[in-house]
């Protein structure tokens, strides 16, 4: 493994964590209907298979306050209201007829302020998965180092170019945070 390889790895390893931060914050209710919020609840659909939503049916947000699901095979509509039950959001779904129906209730500011330390708690969590996507390039340059491939500048600099990396993906995770936690505060 070479110095560059180890960097690419480094960033790759950043990039998911950034990117996994973002999948979770887009399932963090706001009290703004989003797509997000159902579509990878788990549906036992068809005699013990079990399927994400969005592999069942068309969900659209209509409105600002309400999310709609409209199943693809309307033998689904039980297990997909089922489903939506258990998964434990907090919204209980209308059915009528062959469509689902999602009313998105308005935020109390105490559940506002238990969301924003949910969120900051998972930006921590990927925070803590960039610093060891830091250390473990680091401790892979330095044996690279030792092992005589590289030379102290290069493993100087490079060890410069993972911190930057490092910085870099932190503070992309603390915008996503200030910009969920402006949305989760905003009535």
């Amino acid at each position: 493994m070479d110095k560059d390889t180890i960097l690419l790895e480094a960033e790759e390893a950043m990039e998911k964590a950034q990117a996994h931060l973002t999948s979770e914050f887009a399932k963090v209710r706001t009290g703004k209907a989003s797509p997000a919020l159902v579509e990878n609840i788990s549906i036992e659909a068809y005699e013990g298979t079990h399927m994400k939503l969005r592999e069942l049916a068309s969900i659209t947000a209509p409105e600002p306050r309400l999310v709609m699901i409209q199943p693809w095979d309307a033998s689904t509509v039980d297990a997909i209201r089922r489903g939506i039950e258990t998964s434990g959001i907090g919204i209980s779904p209308l059915v009528d007829g062959k469509i689902i129906r999602l009313p998105i209730p308005e935020l109390s500011q105490e559940r506002r302020e238990e969301m924003v330390k949910i969120i900051k708690r998972m930006a921590e969590e990927q925070r803590v998965v960039v610093r060891h996507a830091r250390r473990d390039a680091l401790e892979a340059l330095r044996k690279l180092q030792k092992d005589g491939t590289i030379t102290e500048d290069e493993l100087e600099s490079a060890e410069k170019d993972v911190q930057k990396l490092t910085d870099t993906y932190v503070e992309k995770i603390d915008k996503s945070l200030a910009a969920k936690e402006a949305e989760l505060l905003k009535i």
